[in-house]
């Protein structure tokens, strides 16, 4: 396999981790005929198959396997390197790879800004998904860090608060519900309410509470992205418990409010979290000292510069990679 590339290995770890070419092409942003002409090749070079269809689905060959293994071995070798090459350069050039959960896309980008001013060579990926690929790679040891409202107990993981993330009720600026003071949660059973997909952080959260309460929710429906159901809304379809910081970059709009009810708003938090065991880069390190030191600034994001946008610390963004 002396003609097999690093893409062409890039391209088959993916697809045998996720178990799926589709996805596969996604996390890539390659389209799939690329990423089945990977494979082709890579499978013609070594001569013996990869993979096995049943059905609907794929399943590493014996030959997969071994490569599979060898490929971890591979990329852990190139990480290390990259690593050891980034901290001989101090912090003049060097990559500082990010991974949030889609409700952080409404300050995590900002919140990057002065830090790529400060340090103008480094080079910041941040790539936005849903909870449950944010685990995927945390799992994988697939970045350098991993922004997420709730870090699994399960998992073998560092996680650290860096900021608040209070989980507020929202609703059309209109609502009956709006002027008034301290509703019940009893009177808000009486509400539909618009959800984000099972196993969402604030979906969680949100069900804990209720069921703490002995109450039942009523589920209108079900939407894949806070921006979704926003839009719903505003199209009087329901309430919605979402992080205040969805309010950022429409908060001057007048077209949701956020109601006054007892037990809200719920006290989450942002964490950071990397693998148990993992050897930041300097790099990463000094992010995270970034963000410890940045907490009073941090602190305000949580409430009104989240709405506002003047924090003086979110002056410029970064590139995001979203699959909201």
């Amino acid at each position: 396999m002396r003609h097999s590339t690093i893409r062409q290995l890039e391209v088959f770890e993916a697809i045998a981790r996720l178990n799926s070419f589709t996805r596969a092409a996604e996390e890539l942003f390659l389209t799939q005929p690329t990423v089945s002409m990977q494979i082709k090749k890579l499978t013609d070079d070594i001569g013996l198959p990869l993979f096995e269809q049943v059905g609907k689905k794929i399943y590493l060959t014996e030959a997969g396997k071994e490569l599979y293994q060898t490929c971890q071995g591979i990329f852990e070798h190139f990480s290390r390197f990259e690593m050891i090459v980034s901290d001989m350069k101090g912090l003049k050039s060097g990559k500082l790879r990010l991974v949030a959960v889609t409700t952080a896309k409404y300050f995590i980008p900002r919140l990057l800004g002065m830090f790529c001013q400060q340090y103008p060579g480094i080079d910041v990926s941040l790539q936005v998904t849903n909870r449950e690929r944010v685990l995927e790679r945390l799992a994988d040891n697939r970045d350098d860090l991993y922004i997420m409202g709730q870090v699994p107990d399960t998992m073998d993981a560092v996680a650290e608060v860096f900021l608040d993330n209070p989980l507020v009720v929202l609703a059309s600026a209109d609502h009956p519900l709006v002027n008034q003071k301290n509703i019940s949660i009893d009177r808000l059973c009486d509400e539909f309410f618009i959800m984000r997909e099972p196993g969402s952080g604030t979906r969680m959260a949100t069900e804990s509470l209720f069921t703490e309460r002995n109450k039942k929710l009523k589920v209108r429906m079900e939407l894949g992205s806070n921006e979704a159901i926003k839009q719903a809304i505003v199209g009087r379809l329901g309430i919605a418990v979402l992080s205040r910081h969805t309010l950022a970059l429409d908060g001057s709009t007048g077209q949701l409010a956020e109601l006054d009810v007892e037990g809200f708003p719920l006290k989450r938090h942002w964490y950071f979290a990397y693998p148990a065991g993992k050897q930041l880069s300097i790099v990463a390190k000094t992010f995270l000292e970034y963000l410890r030191q940045a907490n009073d600034c941090l602190e305000d994001l949580s409430c009104r510069h989240a709405i506002t946008g003047h924090c003086p610390l979110l002056k410029s963004g970064t590139d995001v990679q979203s699959d909201d």
